[in-house]
Parts: C-alpha cells; structure tokens; sequence
C-alpha cells in the first residue's frame, strides 16, 4: 500500500487537519507560537521571503530552531500562518459593514485589505502561491460573501464579485509595492522617456505622458476600484429586474 502524500501547507487538507490554534505545543524556553508569527512577519517585511531563515527567526526570538520545531513543520508551513496572520490584521473601521449600502460596506473593506497589504510588502508574493483558507482567511471570505448574499447577490454573482475584488485588490498591491515595485524616481524617468518618444509615431502616449506618470496610488486605486463596484451594482440591478 502507497504511503499517503502529505498535505501541501496552506491547502485545504493541511488547514483541515491543522489543531484548533497553532499554540499548541510549547519550546524550551517556552515561545509561544503567536510570538514566532508575529516575528516572522516582521522579520519578512524587513529581509523579505526568501531571505528569511528558521535560524535567523530564532536568533530573533533569542531562542532555539529546536523550539520552532516544536511549533511548525518548517519555514512553510511557518510561513502559511504568516499569510494567515496578515488576513487577520484586516481592519474594517466599525459600522463601516453595517449600513445600507452594500457597496460603500464593500468599498471599506477593500479599502482596509489594500492597507493592510500595504503594511506588509515584503509578504505579498506569499498571497500569490495559495488561496488563503486559513482561519483568518476564511472568516474575511465569509464576512465579504456573507455582505455580498445580504445585499441581494445571487450566489453566482457573489461569488464572482468576491473573487474580482479580492484579485484587484492582491493585485494592485503586488504590482504597486511588491518587490521590484516603481519608486518615485522610476515614474520620473518614465515620465521623461515617453515625453522623448516621437510624437509622430506614439501621438497617444506622449499626449498623456504626464497623467500616465503622475496620478497619486490612492486615486488611482480607488478609481479601480469605483469602477469594479460600479460594475457590479449594475450586474446586481440586471439580475433583481
């Protein structure tokens, strides 16, 4: 009989058979599993993933790689609830999803994700392996979903629209600061090359060159995503006539 293939961490099946908590188990000295994930991310926002190792975390902690043993299989299964700790640093302001207007509750929402994000860019590409179904994953899902179903969204729709802001918003950030994200100095560049292009061959570009180069992340954030939840209202509304 085959040996059963574990459960790659961050999947469904290591999720489901993951105890309640991860402070489960204690180190000697005692650490508590909380602590190493919240060292962890910090340790990954200042060196990023791959330069972090269970030693250098350890030494940060002025403890043991034994006593991480003890808590996580290894650096995946460590950095699975990493991704799972920054979903529940999600902070929607209060009341912000109790109001009458599905999309103003959504657009709080995104807005608190994107934040939240933004905090952490040296976690993103972490976002990009797996979908998120750990604990604090699953409950903004279902937060999301649950606002979406409230509002009068089919099924079908809502699970649609959950997906569509959730990619926007990943996505925005990642490409925005992300590793190798643009600085500054990079837009004026930028700038400055399509306004040398010759306007008789790329009359478009260099005829917006300076609003292509200069309109502020926020704003143009927020006009992405005013156009996804315009969108979706309008898809929402065909579907109750």
């Amino acid at each position: 009989m085959a040996s059963e293939v574990p459960a790659v961490p961050g999947s469904p099946a290591w999720w489901a058979s993951r105890p309640p908590a991860p402070a489960y188990r204690r180190g000697r000295p005692p650490v508590d599993a909380g602590r190493i994930i919240d060292m962890a991310l910090k340790l990954v926002d200042e060196v990023g993933v791959h330069a972090l190792t269970l030693r250098m975390l350890a030494d940060a902690l002025e403890s043991g790689t034994a006593t991480l043993y003890r808590h996580f299989g290894g650096k995946d299964e460590l950095l699975t609830h990493v991704v799972d700790r920054i979903f529940g640093d999600v902070r929607v302001p209060p009341g912000a999803l109790d109001g009458p207007s599905w999309r103003e509750a959504a657009e709080a929402g995104a807005e608190a994700f994107y934040e939240t994000l933004r905090r952490h860019p040296g976690a993103l590409s972490l976002l990009v392996a797996q979908v998120p179904v750990g604990p604090n994953g699953l409950l903004n899902r279902e937060r999301t979903l649950g606002l979406l179903l409230s509002h009068g969204f089919s099924v079908g729709l809502a699970a649609r629209a959950f997906t569509a802001i959730g990619h926007y918003v990943i996505g925005f950030a990642i490409q925005q600061h992300g590793p190798g994200a643009a600085r500054p100095e990079d837009e004026a560049q930028l700038r400055d090359y399509y306004r040398s292009l010759d306007p008789a061959v790329y009359p478009a570009t260099t005829a917006v060159a300076e609003e292509l180069t200069s309109v502020p992340l926020r704003e143009e954030f927020r006009f992405g995503l005013n156009l996804l939840l315009d969108g979706l209202e309008k898809i929402r509304q065909a579907e109750s006539e």
